[in-house]
């Protein structure tokens, strides 16, 4: 089933986005993780490609399995940033060869400690790009796209940043994730952006539950998301305590997931990292409300 599908239906829509394993015991993890979460029913599972395509390759063996062991959604990520048109075109087919309709369309990440990407030559410089081509080589297959509720890093202004968001829609994206974010006004005010310039399609609030510090910081400063003063002052009073650190966590992303249920939101998708127990923490916390 296509995710459009999915999100139309009358209720919260429930989607996990996991890492590709490069290693025999990530990949048991992984699996692991996955096994524990299906108990909460989720209508999609994304899997992402890795900078600069790196374990693309794993990416769709990983999808594959997905769909056919635990039989729910799989949506594989596809970055244009180190392919070029045929790459991409057999990539499509072996998608397409394995009955995956699902894709969140994105450019890619430069690998860790560089900055500048070398673009492939008779590739993509941009994600609309990538999506106005998936979508002419089969119209069938349903796209996505991601949105940044604080801006992309590289994006001169939030309002340059919604035009380049709206290129992804016209070229064909039916629904957006958006980037972790911890305020949830934040993603309010990116919606109310995004409808005034046209964009129409569902947007789905991206979560990430903070289990370190020292690692949220690093992927804060690599998407451009801002934690709260409140939320940092509280996760550097939990000092090396690591369980408090995610007892801190959890709590925050708990009151997140309730007051965007409370907005009607068209579904949450939680940035998982591979593991399954604070999210199972936080999903049952919910359901008690």
């Amino acid at each position: 089933m296509k995710v459009i599908q999915t999100i139309s239906q009358d209720k919260t829509n429930l989607s996990f986005e996991f890492f590709p394993p490069k290693t025999e015991e990530q990949e048991k993890q992984l699996f692991a993780a996955l096994e524990k979460l299906t108990k909460f029913h989720p209508n999609f599972v994304s899997v992402t490609y890795g900078a600069m395509g790196t374990v693309g390759g794993k990416t769709f063996e990983i999808v594959d399995e997905i769909k056919n062991k635990f039989s729910i959604e799989p949506v594989a990520h596809l970055t244009c940033v180190a392919a070029n048109k045929e790459q991409i075109k057999g990539q499509l087919a072996d998608l397409k060869n394995h009955n995956i309709q699902n894709i969140l369309a994105l450019r890619g990440d430069p690998p860790l400690g560089e900055e500048k990407l070398a673009y492939p030559k008779d590739g993509f410089r941009y994600a609309s790009d990538l999506v106005g081509f998936i979508k002419k080589q089969d119209a069938d297959f349903c796209v996505g796209v991601a949105g940044y509720p604080e801006g992309h890093i590289e994006s001169p202004s939030l309002e340059k940043d919604i035009e380049y968001l709206k290129l992804k829609v016209d070229a064909g994206a039916e629904y957006i994730i958006t980037q972790l974010f911890f305020d949830n006004q934040c993603y309010y005010d990116f919606v109310t952006r995004c409808r005034a310039a046209g964009i129409n399609v569902p947007i789905i609030p991206g979560l990430m539950v903070i289990t370190s510090l020292k690692q949220i910081k690093k992927f804060t400063e690599t998407c451009g998301a801002a934690i709260p003063e409140e939320l940092h002052a509280e996760l550097e009073a939990c000092g090396e305590d690591a369980e408090e650190v995610i007892k801190v966590g959890t709590e925050w992303t708990v009151g997140q997931c309730k007051d965007l249920l409370e907005s009607k939101v068209p579904g949450l998708h939680f940035f998982v990292l591979n593991k399954a127990e604070p999210v199972s923490t936080i999903l049952n916390s919910v359901k008690k409300k």
